[in-house]
């Protein structure tokens, strides 16, 4: 056995897997580092809040949401039990992905900001217009796949039923 065939089945993934993660980790050690050196204590607080709201607000909020994403989405098999439908994923991903950029820009979004328009010379209106106009788009490019792989499966599923009748004549 090779020497990174061997590394692979002890660890688990290939040497360069495990380098990118030690440079990843050496990253975000040099940016707590340097974040660090200014309010220590606002930056501790900072954190803290922020996984206090993740935890106790936002994760109860968002785990509800695709619970009723997957009820919305789910039919009975054979034997009655429900069981997820793959097209819930077609509303979770556009929902995080504008979830995720609402999160990112909420203050230029809900036009909290007053002095961007001083330390960038540009505009802050627009950001509410701009995040609803890609909340569609995505919502719209994942209802396109959707239609299009739906419409895949029963072409296949019909001529596989096709075949299955001529099979048996």
């Amino acid at each position: 056995m090779s020497a990174p065939t061997a590394f692979r089945r002890r660890y688990g993934a290939s040497p360069l897997h495990l380098l990118l993660v030690l440079a990843s980790f050496a990253l975000a050690l040099y940016a707590g580092l340097r974040l660090f050196e200014g309010d220590t204590v606002g930056v501790a607080l900072w954190f803290v809040g922020a996984a206090l709201l993740h935890d106790l607000v936002l994760l109860p909020l968002y785990s509800l949401t695709d619970r009723a994403a997957q009820a919305l989405f789910t039919r009975g098999p054979e034997d009655g039990r429900p069981a997820p439908r793959v097209s819930v994923n077609h509303v979770r991903v556009p929902g995080f992905v504008s979830g995720v950029l609402l999160l990112v820009w909420w203050p230029l979004i809900l036009e909290q900001v007053g002095h961007y328009t001083a330390a960038t010379a540009l505009p802050a209106d627009g950001f509410l217009a701009r995040w609803l106009l890609i909340t569609a788009a995505l919502f719209a490019a994942s209802a396109v796949v959707l239609i299009v792989r739906t419409r895949q499966r029963t072409r296949q599923r019909n001529r596989a039923q096709r075949q299955a009748r001529s099979a048996t004549k």
